[in-house]
């Protein structure tokens, strides 16, 4: 076996090995079950609660823990804009960076509280030292929160009748500290002794080769890459991202991140089964999730390591694939299981630039974040399946002449109407974004000449990306966008926002709503969803929705590209 592919599949295998404990372990935290790092965070635990002045022992209905995960969103996201456009004056600020701009502290600041992580900014110059550890706090809190409304909603699946369904105070807070912060740790230590710099010191200097006098820039990077990984963040302390190598120093680090992007969306399927005690539910849901990413990588990896067709017919030989925009100390196996890695996940990191993958792993990778369930973000990656799940059942029954019934509670006109706003808000605000950009830019091609690096279907598919990402709140580019501008700050803020709460709205919705209604138990009539043909009706729905949705725009982007390159 090549021995990239193998990297990649060692990657892979050792991903889900280390994500069947810590699903269990996952599960008992949210269940409320003694776990080994319960006696040193309990008293913890309790000044916590005691400073914020909450009851973790309260029950709350499914509309009291949206309410909770709101407000402290809003707090959050005004502490964010007055220290990122204060900073220039305020303290940790040893390289003199500027305030930012409202628009770009508008931006920036939607996108860390929503877990996209989308930087229209270089980290080296745009973000003081206090900017990035405000940031990185952000990237703990976001992350937390998804899992936590996660959990609420296992936790009404869980249930036959009730209308309480936890404490998300105490869900939130044992996320950072139960699972978030001991990954963290461990992660950040692995990276600091491999070589990414740990320092508040401002840039160090060195004379090159040539005789220049270059700086360097660093800071207390490791602490950041770690829950930018784990949390399924993305947002990288240096412009690159882990394409920068004091992010990601060699192939040992490459091997870490990589792993950390899949492990918790990945160990929160197995959560669910160990939660609601039906594993072979968890495995179907893995299988279909599985799938579907392996549809996207296994095309991918052939196609960056095979190499670009246009500098082929240049008749220049590329016996490492196709290696524009990579790192060589990766090689395009590993960059293209990282691409599709980040994109079909919420984190959106990269250790090469997607603006050079080929055309069609650029749709591939843009495939991965239209669809947005396959693994998906810590937490919310499941709320994304849940509605597929939902409306699989609803088309299931009615085709087979069944009442259509998931865990045991009836599917009806309200929960149908909720999965189908919410699956519809996906292609909406990608589609509109994108469909406005093209226009504005058709109208003023020399005063918006700035936005776009590459003519034709290319540019088309950078902005295209940009929606996708900002919606799919993943946070990765096609970077020949200049998106620092007004329009680009403030339209991907809107559609950050409304993509990351909404989609969260919606299910928690659904599945309190289920909770509070009779039970019935299973019976002959009863359709079987924890089975392989229920489980390709998912993966149809699925296909079906982001295929009618996405197909005519991916034409004219990365496919027109493709074609027109064997033309």
């Amino acid at each position: 076996m090549n021995t990239e592919i193998l990297g990649v599949v060692l990657m892979f295998v050792t991903t889900i090995l280390i994500a069947l404990p810590l699903g269990r372990y996952i599960g008992k935290v949210y269940s409320g079950h003694h776990t080994w790092l319960d006696r040193i965070l309990h008293p913890i635990d309790r000044i916590i609660f005691k400073f914020i002045g909450v009851n973790p022992e309260k029950e709350m209905n499914w509309k009291a823990q949206l309410s909770a995960l709101l407000i402290i969103n809003l707090i959050w996201f005004l502490l964010s804009m007055l220290v990122l456009m204060t900073q220039g004056v305020l303290p940790l600020n040893p390289d003199n960076n500027p305030s930012m701009t409202a628009d770009l502290a508008f931006n920036t600041s939607i996108s860390f509280i929503s877990n996209t992580n989308l930087q229209h900014y270089s980290g080296e110059t745009g973000v003081s030292y206090l900017g990035q550890l405000t940031l990185m706090l952000f990237q703990f809190i976001s992350a937390a929160a998804g899992m936590a409304i996660c959990a609420v909603v296992f936790i009404a699946m869980k249930e036959k009748v009730t209308d309480k369904l936890g404490n998300f105070y105490a869900l939130f807070v044992k996320s950072i500290t139960r699972i978030l912060l001991p990954m963290s740790i461990v992660i950040a230590i692995l990276l600091l002794f491999a070589g990414t710099p740990m320092t508040f010191k401002g840039k160090d200097q060195f004379v090159s080769l040539q005789g220049d006098t270059v700086n360097v820039s660093r800071g207390p990077a490791a602490a950041m890459i770690a829950i930018k990984q784990i949390g399924t963040n993305g947002g990288g302390f240096f412009g690159v991202n882990s394409a920068h190598p004091f992010e990601n120093p060699n192939y040992f680090t490459n091997i870490v991140e990589t792993i950390a992007i899949l492990l918790i969306p990945i160990a929160m399927i197995f959560a669910l089964g160990f939660m609601i005690q039906k594993k072979r539910f968890a495995w179907m849901v893995f299988g279909i999730m599985l799938l579907g990413f392996l549809l996207f990588l296994i095309p991918s990896i052939y196609l960056e390591m095979k190499g670009n067709d246009s500098i082929r017919k240049m008749g220049i030989t590329q016996n490492l694939g196709s290696m524009e925009g990579k790192e060589v100390r990766f090689g395009p196996a590993a960059s293209a299981y990282w691409a599709i890695s980040t994109t079909v996940t919420s984190n959106g990191s990269v250790n090469a630039m997607h603006d050079s993958l080929t055309p069609l792993t650029g749709m591939f990778a843009m495939l991965g974040m239209m669809v947005n369930a396959f693994f998906g973000g810590v937490g919310v990656g499941f709320l994304n399946f849940y509605i597929f799940i939902i409306i699989a059942v609803f088309i299931s029954g009615l085709m087979v002449g069944r009442t259509p019934e998931f865990m045991g509670k009836k599917i009806e006109a309200k929960e149908m109407k909720i999965a189908a706003i919410i699956a519809l808000l996906h292609p909406f605000l990608i589609l509109v974004g994108t469909a406005l950009s093209s226009y504005i830019f058709a109208h003023n091609p020399t005063f918006y000449a700035g936005w776009l690096n590459n003519p034709g279907n290319h540019g088309y598919s950078e902005m295209l990306y940009e929606y996708t990402s900002s919606s799919a709140n993943n946070g990765s580019g096609f970077e020949g966008l200049g998106d620092n501008t007004p329009w680009w700050n403030i339209s991907c803020g809107i559609i950050m926002l409304l993509a990351r709460f909404l989609p969260i709205i919606g299910p928690v919705a659904i599945a309190g709503i289920l909770a509070q209604k009779k039970y019935t138990p299973e019976s002959a009539g009863t359709l079987k969803t924890d089975t392989g043909t229920f489980g390709v009706m998912i993966l149809a729905v699925i296909f079906i929705i982001a295929a009618l949705s996405f197909f005519p725009a991916l034409t004219l982007g990365p496919i027109a590209e493709y074609f027109s390159q064997h033309s």
